[in-house]
């Protein structure tokens, strides 16, 4: 009877076949399952520290300072202290940190997906605009501190550095979390280091758009904030490092932000922040955790797709004249425009759309 009863079983299931067939269907839709909560998981744990790490490590460690662990903080704060002048000196970049296999599901969660045009010579410096500047960056950060899309393969013997607001870097835990990416503070003291005097074949990444521009990106807008951004060209003028336009179909796609019009209260709240504080809150929302059916600090998961263009060759001229800037500039946008026509209708924008450039 028992023998019987296994018979009917198999039976019922069908051939030995069909059983391992189905148990691989099974096997593949839990895996699927499982990386796509990986996925969650590591943006999530992204956004909160794009959002709250560096306050919540500051008041972390204030506690601790009033506790009977007050020792170790007063370690770290003295460690802080000697360390202060490191993120102008190049960081202290981490191959492992930007291996981690987090930053891959990250990527996964969008996807995002690097584009490389050209070569790179390592004999050469160079300065990437960044563009548009969306809500946290989330293609600049992928692509460029972390090895997901495989930057490092893609120009080989170049090292990226992003720079973001030197803010940042007055945090504790957060500033070496930072500098682990190869992430660096946008202000002159650092970029003259990593021009002048860290060799070549180094590749700063300035998102030059900004917190203005982040005030403007919705989904379905191409614009970019340039025409008075004259600053990065100077700089590069100034240590001979070529000019590299770069735009990120997507990136504005991946929130949604309530606009402000101009001269409204909510916009004079928005310039007074960026003016005093050096970013601009932004009233903005994702999908929600559980769901992509409601709110929340989730990006929605859109591909991000960075384009890497031509770059523009910059002579070395130690005082540039405004005439010198303003030609190089021209250039810069002419090929930045350039860059958006050729590849927009290969990622999903009708031939029709242009770059608006304010």
């Amino acid at each position: 009877c028992k023998c019987n009863f296994i018979s009917f079983i198999f039976l019922s299931l069908g051939t030995g076949s069909n059983i391992l067939s189905a148990l691989q269907d099974l096997f593949w839709l839990l895996k699927s399952k499982v990386e796509k909560q990986l996925q969650i998981i590591s943006v999530l744990q992204w956004v909160l520290t794009f959002l709250i790490m560096g306050i919540a490590c500051t008041l972390i460690l204030m506690y601790i300072l009033c506790t009977d662990c007050w020792a170790i903080a007063a370690l770290y704060l003295a460690w802080l202290v000697f360390d202060w002048n490191t993120p102008k000196k190049g960081g202290r970049r981490s191959q492992w940190v930007r291996n981690w296999a987090i930053w891959r599901y990250f990527r996964d969660y969008f996807p995002i997906r690097l584009v490389k045009t050209h070569n790179l010579l390592t004999t050469r410096n160079y300065i990437f605009g960044y563009h548009p500047h969306g809500i946290m960056g989330l293609g600049a950060f992928c692509n460029f501190s972390t090895e997901a899309t495989g930057v490092s393969q893609k120009f080989p013997g170049i090292r990226p550095y992003l720079a973001t607001l030197a803010g940042n870097f007055r945090m504790p835990i957060l500033r070496d979390y930072l500098m682990f990416g190869g992430i660096c503070p946008v202000n002159r003291d650092s970029i003259d280091y990593i021009l002048s005097k860290n060799g070549s074949g180094n590749a700063i990444i300035i998102v030059v758009g900004g917190a203005a521009e982040s005030l403007n990106c919705t989904p379905g807008k191409n614009s970019v904030t340039l025409k008075n951004r004259k600053g990065f060209v100077k700089l590069a003028l100034q240590h001979g490092a070529d000019l590299v336009p770069v735009y990120s179909f997507g990136e504005n796609e991946v929130y949604k932000q309530v606009i402000f019009e101009e001269g409204s209260w909510g916009r004079w709240v928005q310039k007074k922040f960026q003016k005093h504080i050096g970013f601009a809150p932004c009233i903005f929302h994702g999908r929600g955790l559980f769901s992509s059916n409601t709110w929340g600090l989730l990006p929605y998961s859109k591909p991000i797709t960075t384009v890497v263009g031509e770059p523009i060759t910059i002579p070395k001229i130690d005082n540039p004249s405004q005439n010198d800037v303003d030609f190089y500039h021209s250039i810069y946008v002419d090929s930045l425009i350039k860059l958006f026509d050729k590849y927009k209708s290969k990622f999903g924008l009708p031939e029709t759309e242009v770059l608006e450039v304010n």
